[in-house]
C-alpha cells in the first residue's frame, strides 16, 4: 500500500502542478489581454491641446454671438420703449390741434379756458396712468435727495425754518423714483 500511496501522491502532485501552471498561464494571459484592452493609444499632448483649443474657440464664438444678440435686443427695446407712451399722447396732440383751429375765431374766452383745462386734465390722467406722480413740497422739510434749493430767504414764520417755502418748479416721481427734482425756495 505504500507504493500505491506514493503513486497516488505523485499523480496528485502532477495534477496540482498542472492546475497551478494552467492557472498561472490563464492569469498571465488575462492580464495581457486587460493591458492591451485598457490602454488604447494615449492621445498625444498636441491632440489634447487641439481639442481644448477647439472647445475654447467654440465657447468664445457662442459668447460673442450671445453678447451681440443681447446688445441688439437692448437697442431695439430702447428705440421702441417710448412707442406706447407716444401712442397714448397722440389724442392729446389731436385735441390741441382742434383747439388751435377753433380758437382762431373764438370770441368767448371762457370756452377757450374750458377747452384748455379739458386738454390739460386728459394729458395729466395719461401721465398718471403711466406712473408719473407730482411731488408735494410746500411746507415739507428740505431734503437734498428730493429738492434742489435755488434760493434761501428769511422764513416768514418760525415754523418754516429749514422748510420749503415755495416751489419754483415742480418735481416728479416715476413709479416712486425721482425723475425731476423740485426747484424750491427754502426758509432760514
Amino acid at each position: 500500500m505504500t507504493e500505491e500511496n506514493k503513486v497516488q501522491n505523485e499523480e496528485q502532485e502532477n495534477v496540482q502542478g498542472q492546475a497551478t501552471e494552467s492557472a498561472e498561464n490563464a492569469t498571465a494571459e488575462a492580464e495581457a489581454n486587460e493591458t492591451s484592452q485598457e490602454t488604447p493609444k494615449e492621445p498625444s499632448m498636441e491632440d489634447k491641446y487641439n481639442e481644448l483649443n477647439n472647445k475654447y474657440l467654440r465657447i468664445h464664438a457662442e459668447f460673442d454671438n450671445y453678447r451681440k444678440r443681447t446688445n441688439k435686443e437692448k437697442v431695439d427695446l430702447i428705440s421702441t420703449a417710448n412707442a406706447g407712451v407716444l401712442k397714448d399722447l397722440l389724442p392729446v396732440l389731436d385735441d390741441f390741434e382742434r383747439a388751435i383751429a377753433n380758437n382762431q375765431n373764438a370770441e368767448d374766452i371762457e370756452s377757450v379756458k374750458e377747452g384748455f383745462n379739458l386738454i390739460f386734465n386728459k394729458f395729466s390722467s395719461i401721465l398718471q396712468a403711466k406712473g408719473l406722480k407730482e411731488m408735494k413740497v410746500a411746507g415739507e422739510t428740505f431734503d437734498s435727495e428730493l429738492h434742489e434749493a435755488i434760493a434761501n430767504i428769511p422764513a416768514p414764520k418760525k415754523k418754516l425754518k429749514g422748510k420749503v417755502v415755495e416751489a419754483v418748479e415742480k418735481g416728479y416721481y416715476l413709479n416712486d423714483k425721482v425723475i425731476r427734482y423740485a426747484k424750491v425756495v427754502v426758509g432760514q
